[in-house]
């Protein structure tokens, strides 16, 4: 990288000015904790079987998958309206959503995670028309890691001419994520980098993330902070950023992983939702 210049300043008695006043950089302060989702009373949801089934299918996939295994898929399009409204209202909305599309395309998926961490909400829209609806149950939706790979498979053209101006060290950085990318393995850790604590211009951020590329997959976490995911054109290589309560940037990295672990639910997580739902199915089931 170029040198990162430092002045030369007088040091010694007297040189150094009291500054009573340190101006740090606000961090989060909010932290979203599990609300047990507000359900009506028991005779108002009386002999919901269908209800019930959707949501014991969604309890014995969560059982998978807190063992490890794969979870699953439970469809949704075909359920009553009031049915349909009671999962609503169990499932409610967690601290994470995503958004899959293609730019120029009217098809798009939103996802959204529930109160209960693993269990995510897949609605597919065909422009204002919803034309699929289901509930998964994972660490992370299966439909990310495809699209991403889908991504990385497709053709992407970087860039190509001199450099813009103000651009100096994005190219090494750029060349060391393409050698990480190439040598990755699955089950090998993160290899992070940190834009943060690099001497890099805005115009470096943007050229870094040009030569990247931006796939269709867009991820939010609300879990301490903000978390913006978004994969990029590479295989295996994320661009990961936090803010803070206050919309400000703590941390800018690119992280080359086959998914970055803030975007996934863990098993502990996994296990307490499964207990959690179950509390919730008790309730309807007496109804």
């Amino acid at each position: 990288m170029k040198a990162f210049p430092i002045p030369v300043v007088a040091l010694g008695p007297g040189t150094q000015t009291e500054d009573e006043s340190l101006d740090y950089l606000p961090m989060p302060k909010d932290m979203d904790t599990y609300r047990p989702p507000l359900l009506p009373e028991p005779e108002e949801i009386a002999g919901r079987a269908k209800t019930r089934a959707v949501l014991t299918r969604v309890l014995e996939m969560l059982d998978a998958a807190a063992d490890g295994g794969p979870g699953g898929l439970v469809s949704l399009l075909d359920l009553p309206a009031e049915d349909r409204q009671l999962v609503n209202q169990v499932m409610a909305e967690g601290e994470a959503s995503a958004i899959v599309g293609a730019e120029g395309s009217a098809l798009q998926v939103r996802i959204q995670e529930s109160v209960f961490a693993g269990v995510w909400r897949l609605m597919t829209f065909n422009g204002d028309a919803l034309v699929d609806d289901a509930i998964e149950v994972g660490p992370i939706p299966s439909l990310l890691r495809t699209v991403a790979e889908e991504d990385a498979e497709s053709v992407y053209r970087p860039w190509q001419g001199p450099l813009p101006p103000n651009v100096q060290n994005a190219p090494l950085l750029v060349e060391e994520i393409r050698d990480q990318v190439a040598r990755w393995q699955p089950g090998q850790a993160p290899h992070v980098v940190n834009l943060t604590l690099l001497p890099v211009t805005p115009e470096d951020i943007g050229y870094l993330d040009h030569q990247l590329g931006t796939g269709r997959v867009l991820l939010l976490s609300r879990g301490y902070g903000n978390c913006r995911i978004s994969n990029t054109r590479l295989p295996n290589c994320w661009r990961v950023v936090y803010y803070n309560s206050m919309d400000k940037v703590i941390l800018n990295t690119v992280e080359v992983v086959d998914m970055p672990e803030v975007a996934m639910a863990a098993p502990e997580d996994l296990r307490d939702s499964h207990e959690r739902l179950q509390d919730v199915l008790g309730y309807i089931e007496q109804a």
